[in-house]
């Protein structure tokens, strides 16, 4: 059995983005998320483990939310689950809040600290490090109409444009594999964040290819 662990935020948890003006957010059936597509695609030798968080960050504590702190939960998350064959991690997009105030190239650097938690941890078989498929978030779309949303997040389309080249030049280097889902998907105009079910069936059957490459038998 080949054990993943899926380590992201809102798009991980399934947010649906036609909850996105109600107090209580909907999320996506299980079967439609792209977690779920990514099991039903690998099959039984695999076992999927959704940890997605709304509002997750990579290293920031939210002030208006608990617990939203990536480093602060990743540890006893992979201790938990652990062994690990396989992390999958998808987060900054919640990064790009106006109160954090970065720049995208700092954003890569905290998905950066993650990252080498992750590498350097003995969460894999063995005791050993499991290996991480870094996923680049999707672009954020168009917020003209939420002008409350756009007012958290501004200027998203062009900061968050420009993720794939710093996420590339981190997993570059540090030799773990990698994913654009830019050059696959894109938010639903909905909300302008989040992904609709089409969505996430393609990323998960692109996350599940990147698997079955990773997890090929060496020629």
């Amino acid at each position: 059995m080949t054990n993943l662990l899926c380590f992201g935020d809102s798009n991980t948890w399934g947010f649906d983005p036609t909850s996105i003006t109600e107090i209580f957010p909907r999320r996506h059936p299980a079967q439609v998320r792209w977690t779920g597509v990514l099991a039903a695609e690998l099959g039984a030798g695999f076992r999927v483990i959704e940890e997605g968080q709304n509002g997750r960050t990579t290293v920031h504590d939210d002030p208006l939310n608990v617990a939203r702190n990536g480093r602060e939960y990743l540890p006893a998350c992979l201790e938990s689950h652990k062994p690990l064959d396989i992390v999958v991690m998808m987060l900054g997009t919640n990064d790009l809040k106006s109160y954090y105030n970065l720049p995208p190239g700092e954003i890569a650097n905290g998905a950066g600290i993650l990252a080498r938690m992750i590498l350097g941890s003995t969460a894999g078989p063995g005791n050993r490090a499991p290996r991480l498929l870094l996923v680049c978030p999707p672009q954020v779309g168009d917020l003209s109409h939420l002008p409350d949303l756009q007012a958290k997040i501004p200027d998203g389309i062009a900061r968050s444009r420009q993720f794939p080249r710093y996420y590339q030049a981190l997993a570059s280097a540090l030799g773990c594999d990698y994913l654009d889902s830019q050059s696959l998907i894109m938010t639903s105009p909905v909300d302008g964040i989040h992904l609709e079910a089409d969505a996430h069936g393609i990323l998960g059957r692109a996350v599940a290819a990147k698997i079955r490459e990773m997890t090929a038998p060496s020629p």
